[in-house]
């Protein structure tokens, strides 16, 4: 494995795979990775990290239930999406055995799942499914999934025939474009706004999120830019008051403490469903990779060698394990975060034991559902405008790795293809109506069938045209 540096960006190889992480030379750190800072500095770094990456952790949460009609059990998913948020924190900083990465890394519910999960939930709400069925499906099928992120991580060093730049690009950028319309809903008035929907009000609110996330973004203070998401939230919620739209006597309607009950709404399983879901586990492994990597640099460990490729396998197998843990205990997918990179960089404390201070703190506030209730308030036009740069952000993340390498004719075709098939049946859902069920429902699902074609062309297409680019085609020769 080598590595190659070019103006800010940093690439790791194993083999023809290559990891795109944010470059950052160490610089000097005040707590490094095994360093044990006192209380005072450690509980500070700790909700620092909270702070930048809470509106992460249960946004996913509020997406789902807004648009699956989850309601009265929104609360309590936002609880449990706290709760195992800490424990699997304490798992992947502690690393128990061979589970975990032993880094400061936070662990959180993962935005790449949001797709796949509404589909599996959208077809279970079809068939005429109460919240509950829904809720066990969707949990059924992410435990079952799990699985596959375990097996991957030992083998993860061994894959770069199959999950190259290209694939990982490729279904990174649909997955924020497929979003993009759970989040434009929300920005109009969200699912189910009836005549409201579209209202000049709710885009007005909409806009002004987005203008807040900007802005904010924008500014010199690095905490300011960490915190830009939740800035644009408070922002539009204090707008929206005057206006009626949020509904006060809402809060705090559910129990104020609430224990983590395993399995609380069973679990289901159907395999057509299933594979949109396992193709994730497979896409989220390569993210933990970068993320992972990234954390390395930025801490001043090694990038290379048997401990760097120890900590990124326990670190995937953490993530797997944690998700198997997020579906016991009724909340969505886990996976490494990247913000508290940013949080790393700002404050010099690298050190995994304040990883022990953030699992504590977000397993206290999971006790506690009324915070989750408390997100509830917020309008939907609000929330919408917050998602809408997230998921875009999503799609800007796949088309910088997509960028990472050149493209060659071969890379275009396995991209257009992808991309159109993708998109195709997320615009024209009816294409598919008329395909067997179990086929329809594996590739009705823009994910799973974009990262399918970019994995079977990538393998048909040869590599010898890897340099043949379009602008290279000789030109015809007049006729003599």
């Amino acid at each position: 494995m080598g590595r190659r540096c070019r103006a800010k960006i940093c690439f790791l190889r194993w083999g023809n795979d290559m990891t795109e992480v944010k470059y950052t030379p160490p610089g000097h750190l005040i707590y490094g990775l095994d360093d044990t800072p006192p209380p005072g500095p450690a509980i500070l770094a700790a909700i620092q990290h909270i702070l930048a990456s809470i509106v992460g952790i249960v946004t996913p949460t509020l997406v789902i239930g807004g648009a699956l009609g989850l309601g009265e059990y929104v609360p309590y998913l936002i609880a449990m999406s706290l709760f195992v948020s800490g424990v699997a924190t304490f798992i992947q900083c502690r690393r128990i055995g061979p589970v975990g990465s032993g880094l400061l890394s936070l662990q959180g519910t993962s935005f790449a799942f949001l797709g796949s999960i509404l589909a599996a939930g959208f077809a279970v709400k079809g068939r005429g499914g109460t919240p509950e069925d829904i809720l066990a499906m969707i949990f059924g099928l992410c435990l079952v999934g799990c699985v596959v992120e375990i097996v991957l991580s030992q083998f993860i060093d061994k894959l770069s025939r199959i999950v190259t730049p290209t694939v990982t690009g490729i279904v990174i950028t649909v997955i924020g474009l497929s979003l993009v319309k759970v989040g434009f809903t929300d920005f109009a008035g969200g699912f189910g706004a009836g005549e409201s929907f579209g209202a000049p009000i709710n885009l007005v609110l909409g806009g002004i999120v987005v203008a807040t996330i900007i802005f904010t973004t924008f500014q010199g203070h690095p905490m300011l830019r960490i915190s830009a998401i939740m800035v644009g939230l408070i922002v539009g919620f204090l707008v929206s008051i005057p206006f009626g739209m949020v509904n006060f006597s809402a809060f705090g309607a559910g129990p104020l403490v609430a224990l983590p009950v395993p399995f609380r709404f069973g679990i289901d399983f159907d395999l057509g469903l299933f594979i949109a879901i396992a193709f994730i586990y497979l896409i989220t492994a390569i993210e933990t990779t970068g993320d992972l990597t990234a954390n390395s640099v930025i801490s001043g460990q090694p990038v290379m060698g048997p401990l760097y490729m120890k900590r990124i396998k326990g670190g995937i197998l953490a993530d797997g394990i944690n998700s198997g843990i997020a579906a016991i205990f009724n909340t969505f997918p886990n996976t490494t975060f990247s913000q508290n990179n940013g949080v790393i960089q700002m404050t010099g404390v690298a050190s995994r034991h304040v990883g022990y201070y953030i699992a504590a703190i977000l397993v206290l506030l999971g006790f506690f559902p009324v915070i989750g209730s408390a997100f509830l308030l917020i309008p939907k036009p609000v929330l919408g405008g917050a998602t809408l740069v997230l998921f875009g952000t999503i799609a800007v993340a796949g088309i910088r790795i997509l960028a990472t390498e050149e493209i060659d004719r071969r890379r275009v075709y396995i991209m257009a293809i992808s991309f159109g098939l993708g998109l195709g049946v997320t615009l024209v859902p009816d294409a598919t109506q008329n395909l067997p069920e179990l086929v329809r429902q594996v590739i009705a699902t823009p994910i799973t069938l974009s990262g399918l074609s970019a994995i079977i062309l990538s393998l048909v297409i040869p590599e010898t045209a890897d340099h043949d680019t379009p602008s290279e085609e000789p030109a015809a020769t007049p006729a003599e």
